[in-house]
């Protein structure tokens, strides 16, 4: 696939963070854009500031209308729309289920959607907006990490699967990035992740970089490909990092707190 000009894509959670810098960085290179998202007022906007198309509402079951709204068919789909709940076991059903849902099954809906018709033309790919949490983990938020590993599980497998089939496959995994999903993040996030985060723009242009080499792994954060090398080859010794960074996390919440 050479380029990005006259193609057609989809970018869920489209509306704001990196959705939306990936919406203007595929319309800035000659791409039409569907733009999602729950919020029909964002993906009102930034459709118009792209000259694309809006398709609010479910990320897990938007291919169809995005797919009419583009003429018929969608060359690039960007699974980037995500939740994440705080806590561990013990975090609520609803929160797991939610999780689940949009991080890994709006992601297994949109390829099942997708797939024949890429198959039968032998091109199309697929951007899962995964995080830095699917290849690694993330302190305090068990669904979170739970659920991003097994979209970047998904992602790997379908790349593993249809490559020579002409289907590409992108998993993206950001470290921190300045959006409203950080800033949501409660004192955890702004501890472990906001003293290293990027703007959603740098993402978007990882991913360019990305396309370009037709590399599957996208790290826009220079150590998470050195970190997730270090828990292959340690895991013991990854883990006590981890939980060493769990355990300031939680002295300094109860410094907050006393």
């Amino acid at each position: 696939m050479d380029g990005v000009r006259g193609r057609t894509v989809v970018v869920t959670g489209g509306g704001r963070g990196i959705g939306a810098a990936l919406a203007r960085r595929f319309a800035a290179g000659g791409a039409r854009v569907a733009v999602n998202d729950l919020d029909a007022d964002s993906a009102r906007c930034v459709a118009a500031e792209t000259g694309g198309v809006a398709v609010p509402g479910d990320a897990a079951t938007v291919v169809p209308a995005a797919r009419a709204a583009l003429g018929g068919t969608v060359d690039i789909f960007c699974a980037n729309a995500g939740c994440a709940h705080e806590g561990g076991p013990e975090a609520d059903e609803a929160s797991w289920a939610a999780s689940w849902d949009l991080n890994v099954m709006a992601h297994v809906r949109a390829a099942r959607e997708l797939l024949p018709e890429w198959l039968e033309r032998g091109e199309g790919r697929f951007i899962a907006t995964v995080s830095a949490a699917g290849l690694l983990t993330m302190v305090g938020s068990a669904p979170y990490s739970v659920t991003k590993h097994a979209a970047y599980g998904f992602a790997e497998w379908l790349s593993a699967t249809y490559r020579h089939r002409g289907v590409a496959v992108h998993a993206v995994c950001p470290e921190g990035v300045r959006t409203g999903m950080l800033r949501a993040g409660g004192a955890t996030g702004e501890l472990v992740l906001a003293p290293g985060a990027i703007e959603p723009e740098a993402v978007a242009d990882a991913v360019f970089d990305a396309l370009a080499d037709e590399r599957f792994l996208v790290t826009p954060h220079p150590d998470t490909a050195r970190s997730y090398a270090f828990r292959a080859a340690d895991p013991d010794g990854w883990l006590a990092r981890m939980n060493r960074l769990q355990e300031k996390v939680e002295t300094r919440l109860a410094e907050r707190e006393g």
